[in-house]
């Protein structure tokens, strides 16, 4: 069984690739800190509702014991867009707006969210093996 397939587990990958791609973001305005004249970047904030939305629907044959019962559909997912600019309260002057105890806490945020997810995703296989009997 593919567990991408399922529309869950593929919203908790897409869940996972956002907030990689995140930290990346994040790690490159931290390692920039001293660059002049550069601004901070982040990314949209990918909320649960919007993920949904935007799933197109894709045919995947169920098997059905009767011809009269639903035939289920599997949901794909889009990429990810930067947030807007937002004008910097702080500023050095070289013109460098990255504030580290700012980007320490974005970071700090996405390390917490990841665990987050990773543990939902770990615990709904859990559930997978313990309805086919698996332990482990």
């Amino acid at each position: 069984m593919d567990f991408n397939k399922l529309a869950l587990f593929g919203a908790v990958k897409q869940r996972l690739a956002w907030l990689t791609q995140r930290q990346d973001v994040l790690a490159r305005n931290i390692a920039n800190a001293d660059t002049p004249n550069y601004r901070p970047r982040d990314l949209k904030e990918l909320r649960f509702g919007n993920v949904i939305k935007s799933m197109q629907p894709m045919s995947v044959e169920m098997w059905r014991t009767h011809e009269r019962h639903i035939v289920g559909n599997r949901q794909a997912t889009g990429g990810f867009a930067d947030a807007a600019s937002r004008a910097p309260f702080e500023a050095s002057p070289s013109g460098n707006a990255v504030v580290l105890e700012e980007q320490m806490a974005k970071v700090n945020e996405t390390a917490i969210n990841h665990k987050l997810t990773t543990e939902l995703y770990r615990k709904h296989l859990g559930m997978f093996r313990l309805a086919v009997g698996n332990r482990r």
